[in-house]
């Protein structure tokens, strides 16, 4: 993929190769016919138009962010409320020594 600078903004030369259309191929673990990674190489070239069309908006005025919805950490006390409850968790247990679950062993 080649880019060549447009006023302020570099824009990307949407010529997909084969080389790329193979190595995403490789990637994604996709077999593809020659019909296929024709197809795939109108779509990607598509997908680039469609983000150079995006990089031409005047966005000055934008504040930059990365959420598109307010993100707000809500912060807490770190409390502990329901205490250490071992004994009653343990109450149901087949069997348990030494206030842990026994299981059976998994390997020698």
């Amino acid at each position: 993929m080649n880019f060549f600078k447009q006023g302020d903004f570099y824009i990307m030369a949407n010529i997909i190769s084969d080389e790329t259309i193979e190595y995403v191929g490789i990637l994604a673990k996709l077999e593809l016919s020659e019909d296929e990674k024709e197809q795939a190489k109108k779509d990607m070239g598509s997908m680039l138009d469609y983000i150079d069309k995006l990089g031409e908006l005047d966005t000055s005025g934008v504040e930059p962010m990365s959420h598109v919805f307010p993100v707000n950490n809500i912060f807490r006390e770190d409390v502990v409320t329901n205490g250490d409850d071992s004994r009653n968790i343990l109450s149901n247990a087949p069997e348990e020594k030494d206030g842990s679950f026994v299981v059976p062993k998994t390997f020698d």
